[in-house]
């Protein structure tokens, strides 16, 4: 094809095939442009980023439009003011003791470019090159953002399949309580448990702040910290504003989805923290320091309303340590601090299950057709039972999609895996795989449980079910407390556990956990018994001792209990039916046991009857009772002021053997 081109610009294209000539004129000079959409409003690269954002509001947690906001009436303030303010209060939190005030701080990413801050106040006297830097506060970031900052900063932090955030916990992948330490000050010494038993380790407040200083040191030395303001406990009224500075994504992440997130107004006026976490778990605390049993510390001081952590990254120690403030701050206010999971029914009624690791908790609590008000950490007060957190921590270890479906689908964007371990191309999580922990870890939002109810709070329950998973296989799998037992067992906190190989049988081990959390309680369990008991008797709710364990013998004799008899049980119990049953008492433990429940066989009832070997579960039994007694004698001499007279009740209510005299 040949072309001929003309004085005015005009271009000729001659076809070979004798078609029609092409004919073009030039066009007149002016910008070529794509004019099907508006271009975008930017001059570079970086304005069309800026564009690419707006300006967010704090993430928070769902909220009913019927709940009744607490506080004072908002006094106006500008943007700016807040802003100065906010950044006030976090110096003053990240503040050394021997230094006239808190560091420098600025919002925001540090790697983002921006002009150097003007430094407010006066000239400082106490001018070092700390005091020179600026600490960059990354404040109350959205799970997006705290995704970014992991991927980017934190070696080991994935995206799995399914959207999660898969992190390690560094050598620590659970909680170390030998190195948790509790400062034995004026203002709580009398009311602490301390002594044999007793979760409380002691230290003096000048150990505590030695530990505090190095903690802000390390803290104030990094170029950004993550700071969370959030709430703990769902009832308003009862709230405690905590506020958690932490150096890792991952750790500010997991109190994000584990504690409430609070509304852009709740944040604006969110002011000073009625506690304080300072987590510089990636450095460790000094081993001459004196009460230092190795590099890890995790340390409570209840009068200055603040917790130190170092030499551990694991994030449960945040979880547990708080909820031991909570311990010894909600019974001051006449609530009763839980360690259980609880339900509520279509027709409002509240349920609580306590029980240890191995007991079903989980799987009963977490019911289809019940609301879930929360699976661990509660307190019961004037108004009810309510959530103490925003979230749920649940096991990962062996989970399926057919065993446990709401923790399953729970795990997706926003939810933080700990110490899992994923196939490497495709990022799917084998939960079988033991490889770093069998300690693996789900934290995520309540919200993310679809029968979750919003907010997470009920009335008073009606029941309180006590699980023990009884390996010795001589305990009902349902009885009746009275207000005493209720109290005996609530203090033992029993369970029992598959121990070593002798000989190549399996033996079943006792163990016991005082209010079915002994490590997390701060005042003497008898203290929370009466309590729990009190608010039974006031507001009618009835105490049921559920066996989740053995039945015709002992493990490695006997059959685990089937799962369908016991939620028939907990089904009864639910409805109201099993109250109204005929009751025989057993021996020794006299327990009351219902003769019938509809769909379980009666033999599996009392279990003397699915025993072949009669004088077999007569030893047994008396074994397991005289273990319970051996448990209960740290117990044994708590006084109200110098009556003893509520501890002989308890202990009256508690398995009796036959005089052998």
């Amino acid at each position: 094809m040949g072309s001929n081109g003309t004085e005015n610009g005009e271009f000729e294209f001659a076809s070979p095939n004798g078609l029609a000539k092409i004919s073009t004129k030039a066009a007149p000079r002016e910008v070529c442009k794509d004019d099907t959409t508006a271009p975008v409003k930017a001059q570079n690269v970086e304005e069309l980023h800026a564009l690419q954002k707006k300006k967010a509001s704090a993430p928070s947690t769902p909220q009913n439009p019927s709940t009744p906001r607490s506080g004072t009436p908002r006094t106006y303030m500008s943007e700016e003011d807040r802003q100065k303010q906010q950044l006030q209060s976090i110096s003053a939190s990240l503040a050394s003791l021997t230094r006239e005030s808190g560091p420098q701080v600025i919002k925001g990413d540090p790697s983002r470019k921006r002009s150097p801050p003007k430094s407010v106040g006066p000239p400082r006297l106490d001018m070092s090159d700390s005091a020179l830097k600026f600490t960059h506060v990354l404040y109350n970031l959205s799970p997006a953002e705290l995704y970014e900052q992991a991927i980017k900063f934190e070696k080991g932090s994935y995206i799995t399949s399914t959207g999660a955030l898969a992190t390690l916990s560094g050598a620590k992948t659970g909680r170390s309580p030998k190195d948790k330490r509790v400062v034995k000050e004026e203002t709580s010494k009398d009311d602490l448990w301390w002594g044999k038993g007793s979760p409380n380790i002691e230290m003096d407040e000048e150990t505590f702040l030695v530990n505090r200083e190095r903690a802000v040191d390390y803290l104030n030395s990094l170029e950004k910290v993550f700071v969370n303001d959030q709430f703990l406990n769902w009832d308003v009224e009862n709230r405690i504003k905590v506020r958690i500075i932490s150096a890792r994504a991952y750790h500010s992440l997991f109190m994000h989805n584990m504690c409430i997130r609070p509304t852009p107004e709740e944040l604006e006026d969110f002011g000073t923290p009625d506690f304080t976490i300072y987590n510089a778990g990636q450095f460790p605390c000094n081993r001459y320091t004196h009460y230092m049993t190795s590099s890890t510390s995790i340390d409570v001081n209840l009068k200055r309303k603040e917790m130190v952590i170092l030499g551990t990254q694991y994030a449960g120690e945040m979880k547990k340590g708080l909820f031991s403030v909570m311990h010894y701050l909600m019974p001051k206010r006449g609530i009763l601090s839980l360690h259980s999971g609880c339900n509520m029914g279509k027709e409002g009624d509240v349920a609580l299950f306590f029980g240890l690791s191995g007991t079903g908790k989980t799987t009963l609590s977490t019911d289809e057709n019940r609301y879930l008000i929360g699976d661990d950490e509660h307190g019961w007060s004037e108004n009810g039972v309510s959530n103490i957190e925003g979230g749920c921590y649940a096991k990962c270890i062996d989970l399926s999609k057919e065993k446990e479906p709401e923790i399953w689908n729970a795990i997706k964007f926003g939810t933080v895996l700990e110490n899992v371990v994923f196939e490497e191309h495709y990022r799917d999580v084998d939960y079988m795989d033991k490889s770093v922990t069998e300690n693996t870890r789900a934290a995520y939002p309540i919200e993310f449980i679809p029968n979750a109810k919003i907010p997470c709070v009920g009335p008073h329950p009606k029941n309180v079910i006590l699980l023990a998973c009884d390996a010795f296989g001589v305990l009902p799998p349902v009885s009746k407390l009275t207000m005493a037992q209720t109290m005996y067992h609530f203090i033992s906190g029993y369970t029992a556990l598959i121990a070593g190989t002798v000989d190549g049988i399996k033996e079943p081990t006792a163990t016991f956990s005082a209010c079915f959390g002994a490590a997390f309680i701060m005042l003497h369990p008898t203290k929370y018994a009466a309590m729990l008991a009190d608010k039974m008797k006031r507001h009618g709710a009835t105490a049921w001792l559920v066996n989740t364990g053995w039945s015709g013998g002992s493990y490695g004799v006997g059959k685990r209990m089937k799962l369908e008899y016991t939620r028939k049980i907990i089904n009864a119990i639910h409805d109201g039916s099993l109250l109204n049953a005929q009751f025989e008492e057993t021996p020794i433990f006299n327990l009351a046991v219902p003769t019938q429940v509809k769909g379980v066989p009666t033999e599996v009832l009392h279990p003397e009857n699915s025993w072949s070997d009669k004088k077999l579960y007569n030893e047994t039994l008396k074994k397991l009772a005289g273990l319970f007694q051996k448990n209960f004698e740290v117990y044994a001499d708590y006084k109200v002021g110098n009556d003893s007279k509520l501890t002989r009740e308890i202990l009256a209510a508690g398995p009796q053997l036959p005089n052998t005299f």
